[in-house]
C-alpha cells in the first residue's frame, strides 16, 4: 500500500471513533448506558477496536515510510 492509502484509512477510522465515542456520550446523558446496556458495551467494543485498528494502520505506515 502506498502512504496515501494507509492515510486514507486512518481518517476514515478517525470518523467511525469520532461517530462511535459521539453516541457513547449520548447513551452516557440519557441513561442508556444503563437501560442497554448490551448496546453500549457493543458500542464500546467498536470504539476499541477501532482504536486497535487505527493505531495498526499508522504502525505500518511509519514501517512503509522508512
Amino acid at each position: 500500500m502506498k502512504i496515501a492509502d494507509y492515510q486514507c484509512i486512518i481518517d476514515e477510522l478517525e470518523v467511525v471513533i469520532s461517530d462511535t465515542k459521539t453516541l457513547m456520550v449520548r447513551f452516557e446523558a440519557t441513561d442508556f448506558d444503563e437501560t442497554m446496556s448490551d448496546d453500549y458495551l457493543a458500542l464500546h467494543k467498536l470504539y476499541t477496536r477501532m482504536v486497535e485498528e487505527q493505531r495498526r494502520y499508522t504502525q505500518e505506515m511509519l514501517v512503509a515510510e522508512e
